[in-house]
């Protein structure tokens, strides 16, 4: 009886199937604030590892599609969601956020980079890049919330071939060996406030036998949907009545008292106090509010500069 024994190796010039699993990271911008009018930049990272012919080059087109969250028409913004409101953003290729990463299977302009893996002595090889995203500010109407964007199945379809020639395109891969991957795109707008304010000047008056009147600007800007209260304290002398507040000279015991109201008629002073402040509900835009000021009828003090300061606390 004869026996024969057969054994099969793959050698170095044979060609083997290339096979590549992809990975997008999630993209996750964080706690932001878009009425700031400041951008805010995250990014995430595109991982390939292919196995296949030793020293032959694969080509790689990881496209990245709208996400459930759509984009407008030249693909220049894409949307995450909260609801049915839309924040602005988007994925770009490089760190300046020049250029849109797209897709080169989906209608618009921008496509994605083109990533080449040499497969190595060992059968496989790997490459990554950084996708790099923004928020784009100047978005004052986002209420607070989470927003998102789910990207899977063509919206994140990674075509990968053997590389003909140097010069074949992914526009001519399209959708060859197509692979999903998976990630989200997230943000978060916590309610915020901010609130400043001009000075209250009475000017350089000779007597202060009669009241006199002045004004200032208190402006608050809020997340848009966020109901908030502004309070002024006592000032310096810690007054408890807001209409009895004092403005005193360095050196001196004298003083000259005056107050504050939130109407023309000075007759609703500004405080602290349940029913003694303001309130308002924030656009995302900057509000605005007159402090109206008054000094009481009172002895003229000596001749010297008085002043006062009164913190004003935005609370929401």
């Amino acid at each position: 009886m004869a026996l024969v024994l057969l054994s099969a190796a793959a050698w170095p010039g044979e060609a083997w199937a290339q096979s590549c699993s992809f990975d997008f990271t999630d993209i996750n911008f964080g706690t932001v604030n878009p009425p700031l009018g400041t951008a805010f930049d995250s990014t995430g990272t595109f991982t390939a590892t292919c196995t296949g012919t030793r020293n032959r080059v694969v080509r790689v087109c990881p496209n990245i599609g709208s996400g459930t969250g759509n984009n407008n028409a030249a693909a220049s913004e894409r949307y995450m969601l909260n609801g049915a409101t839309q924040m602005k953003y988007n994925f770009y290729q490089d760190a300046a956020r020049a250029t849109v990463w797209g897709s080169f299977v989906w209608p618009y302009a921008p496509t994605a980079p083109t990533i080449d893996i040499t497969i190595g002595t060992s059968g496989s090889g790997s490459a990554s890049a950084t996708v790099y995203a923004r928020v784009f500010p100047g978005q004052p109407a986002l209420p607070p919330g989470t927003y998102q964007s789910n990207f899977s199945g063509n919206h994140t379809l990674v075509s990968f071939q053997y590389r003909n020639t140097v010069a074949q395109s992914c526009d001519t891969i399209n959708t060859t060996n197509g692979v999903a991957a998976p990630f989200l795109a997230s943000a978060v707008v916590s309610p915020s406030c901010s609130i400043s304010a001009t000075t209250l000047d009475f000017g350089q008056v000779s007597s202060t036998g009669a009241a006199i009147d002045s004004s200032n600007t208190i402006s608050v800007t809020c997340t848009s949907g966020t109901p908030y209260t502004i309070a002024l304290n006592g000032g310096l002398s810690n007054a408890t009545n807001p209409a009895q507040r004092r403005m005193t000279a360095s050196g001196s015991t004298d003083y000259v008292q005056y107050g504050i109201y939130r109407d023309a008629a000075r007759s609703q002073p500004w405080g602290s106090a349940t029913g003694t402040t303001a309130s308002g509900t924030g656009t995302g835009s900057a509000q605005t509010f007159t402090g109206y000021g008054r000094t009481t009828a009172q002895a003229t003090p000596s001749p010297r500069d008085y002043a006062d300061t009164v913190v004003a606390t935005v609370t929401y």
